[in-house]
């Protein structure tokens, strides 16, 4: 995922800006950005909203290859600060963004140790904390997942029903595909692993 740093002046949840002492924790941190990205306009309240997500990273020896949660045998593994799974980052980038809340570089800087070699589903389910708190649920999910190799299908329903299981969603709301990239490009080259997908979120006294 590409990451970036955030510097924190401050949060904006009234007019006035809480002083720096106030942040005291990751948490903290995180929800000042989140109510800081969030204050510069109202947000309509929505009855649905879309989100996408996209995520790639290299591919290396002597990592392990983890997708939707679940270890893929593979020879590489994806190269990345956290524990790489392209699959969890594209979803929770596609929440946040379905949310227009900062993005999972900016909640989650890669220049932070307490995030080296962390599991993914711990960026996701603070997108599903921060959907559930502003009132949404997932209404269906949409990912694509390009690699010319391993070969994924055999294990597309487990990973889909890890996924679901993430989400505290119906497997009948949630899509996985699998493409090659026609042996084109650093992911066709077997150098690298994208992955694409698209969330509707539905208000929750809609669903």
């Amino acid at each position: 995922m590409a990451l970036q740093s955030i510097r924190m002046t401050g949060a904006f949840g009234s007019s006035r800006v809480a002083p720096r002492a106030s942040v005291l924790s990751m948490r903290s941190c995180r929800a000042a950005r989140v109510v800081a990205y969030a204050s510069a306009a109202k947000a309509p309240v929505l009855p649905y909203r879309v989100g996408h997500g996209f995520d790639l990273h290299r591919l290396a020896e002597g990592y392990k290859l983890i997708i939707g949660g679940i270890d893929i045998p593979h020879t590489k593994g994806c190269e990345a600060h956290s524990d790489g799974d392209v699959l969890l980052h594209t979803v929770t980038d596609a929440i946040l963004g379905a949310l227009c809340l900062p993005d999972i570089g900016q909640l989650f800087p890669d220049t932070d140790p307490k995030w080296k070699g962390a599991r993914s589903d711990i960026f996701l389910k603070e997108a599903v904390r921060l959907m559930d708190e502003k009132g949404y649920v997932l209404g269906n999910l949409d990912c694509t997942i390009i690699a010319q190799k391993p070969k994924l299908s055999p294990h597309k329903e487990s990973i889909r029903n890890n996924l679901s299981a993430l989400l505290s969603a119906d497997p009948s709301v949630v899509n996985i595909k699998a493409k090659t990239h026609e042996k084109v490009d650093s992911i066709g080259e077997e150098r690298s692993i994208g992955c694409h997908a698209v969330v509707m979120l539905i208000r929750k006294d809609l669903s």
